[in-house]
């Protein structure tokens, strides 16, 4: 039984059929890619989450034999989840590849399952090929809630002695070559006040006006970020920014509210202002907000809880990695982006790392998300590429 080939938009297609949102296993695409990379002659390895629900997968298309497939080459690294499509106005089926005007239309066809399709349908040929240097597949869970699996993956591969001379990480870049981009931190913050009549407010601390003065101070430090912090023009905007995300609170209108929790989140640039947001968010709480809410109410509270942290992205000029990566894309000029990669993780451990994908990120975690079939080409020329650097002198 001959080995089942594909072409990239057959491989889209199936890749987009799995809904693999945050909250679901992603293992049914694991185990295609996995069964997939199989036929091929590819032996991969399943790096699981602590509850087995989820997987990262890594697989090496070995060189000729006489050189290390553990050292140089190339990693293509992805992530399989997507976000969610609950509430948006779809007008296809997102999880059903619907082509119109010269786009795909489909949830993930842009963040970012395109770029692991053209690297997967590729893989006929690259194990044909006469590899002087090997090329690797890394695919990840849960980047879209914080880059969760990313650090099994690359702790797994630093373990093994896996020294790349270039990741890529096909996020959507329209095929341009990202070397460096912004951070995220997020966080929750719950407040426990106490509960009066809505008429003796001085009995009670409301929660929700203590959120409101958090985020009042909040809004405060983004605004000096955004006049007085470093500045950098290869992003939009060029300054660290902060964003209220969520907030929830109170039980009726005539009751002061006990409780309230608000969620939120810090995008820092490469070189980040000290002190950080939540450092003067907890001087400001420790300092002013409890005195004030233990002087009515001993009981009351507030915590700052992290949920998420994402390093900020920063290559190195002139590089190597860079150098190669610049002619793998076709491109002469590096350039910032201000959303979050996995990047950061494989940069943070040695591992040389650049950002380039197809797809334009506006198109992302937005109803009808869509890729043009042109970015689909550039990917597929950069592949070949890859190609000829792997089986070349």
């Amino acid at each position: 039984m001959s080995a089942p080939s594909y072409s990239t938009r057959e491989m889209i297609d199936r890749l987009v059929s799995f809904d693999t949102t945050s909250r679901n296993s992603n293992l049914a695409l694991i185990d295609f890619a996995a069964n997939y990379l199989e036929s091929h002659g590819v032996t991969s390895v399943q790096v699981t989450s602590d509850d087995g629900n989820k997987a990262n997968l890594f697989a090496t298309l070995k060189s000729d034999g006489t050189h290390d497939p553990k050292q140089g080459g190339v990693v293509l690294s992805g992530h399989t989840d997507v976000v969610p499509v609950d509430g948006q106005p779809w007008t296809t089926d997102p999880f059903t590849v619907t082509e119109k005007d010269n786009r795909l239309y489909g949830r993930g066809v842009c963040d970012m399952k395109s770029f692991l399709a053209v690297a997967l349908a590729a893989v006929p040929r690259f194990v044909t090929g006469d590899l002087q240097r090997p090329v690797h597949l890394a695919l990840s869970y849960d980047e879209e809630v914080g880059c969760l699996g990313a650090p099994r993956l690359v702790q797994w591969m630093a373990d093994e002695g896996i020294r790349p001379a270039l990741v890529v990480v096909g996020e959507p870049s329209t095929m341009r070559v990202v070397t460096t981009h912004k951070g995220i931190r997020t966080f929750r913050v719950e407040i426990t006040g106490r509960e009066a009549h809505s008429s003796a407010s001085g009995d009670g601390v409301n929660a929700i006006t203590i959120a409101a003065r958090l985020i009042d101070f909040l809004n405060n430090v983004a605004r000096e970020m955004c006049e007085k912090d470093a500045q950098d023009d290869r992003f939009t905007p060029p300054h660290s920014t902060i964003n209220i995300g969520s907030i929830e609170g109170g039980t009726a209108v005539n009751i002061i509210a006990r409780r309230c929790t608000f969620s939120w989140e810090y995008r820092p640039l490469p070189v980040m202002a000290d002190p950080t947001p939540e450092v003067r968010l907890e001087h400001f709480v420790r300092d002013v907000i409890l005195p004030e809410m233990r002087s009515i109410a001993p009981e009351a509270d507030v915590r700052i809880i992290p949920d998420a942290q994402v390093h900020a992205f920063l290559g190195k000029n002139g590089s190597p990695a860079e150098t190669l990566a610049l002619m793998l894309a076709n491109q002469n000029e590096t350039i910032g982006v201000s959303y979050t990669t996995e990047a950061g993780l494989f940069q943070n451990a040695a591992m040389e790392s650049v950002v380039c994908g197809p797809g334009d990120i506006a198109q992302a975690h937005k109803p009808d998300e869509f890729i043009e079939l042109s970015q689909i080409d550039l990917c597929e020329q950069f592949m070949e590429r890859v190609l000829a650097y792997a089986t070349g002198p």
